[in-house]
């Protein structure tokens, strides 16, 4: 299974995120994608296989994955404080690839009806889901 991870900022979901696909799934392919070069630093300490920062990387990794996960603002253009592209957005919703998206409630982006949750268990709910391929 080839996994691609995608965060911006600072990287800190995409890290927790690549140790717990990592510890749970040892055989996955798992790409980290950063929006800028912290985010990709933190998720390639954190195991990832590959790792690639930016928009073209963004693109070329949604053409090889089977599953996509993120917080949901990778599928929305301007999001994350801008650093989600409206190429990015676009290429990630288009995507055949699986995508679990982690509703998280930041950047002027609010999933309303949805728990407040700890990013802790939403990424147990990812490692659940995943379970499922």
């Amino acid at each position: 299974m080839n996994i691609l991870v995608i965060d911006a900022q600072g990287g800190g979901i995409g890290k927790q995120l690549v140790f717990a696909i990592k510890s749970n799934f040892p055989d996955a392919a798992v790409t980290a994608v950063g929006t800028n070069t912290a985010a990709t630093t933190a998720m390639l300490k954190a195991g990832a296989d590959h790792a690639a920062t930016g928009e073209n990387a963004v693109v070329v990794g949604c053409r090889r994955a089977d599953v996509i996960v993120g917080p949901i603002g990778i599928v929305i253009a301007d999001a994350l404080f801008g650093e989600i592209t409206p190429l990015m957005a676009n290429t990630v919703a288009q995507s055949n690839a699986k995508r679990l998206l982690i509703p998280v409630n930041h950047c002027d982006n609010v999933v309303v009806g949805v728990s407040d949750l700890s990013i802790t268990k939403l990424i147990q709910d990812v490692v659940a889901e995943l379970r499922k391929f």
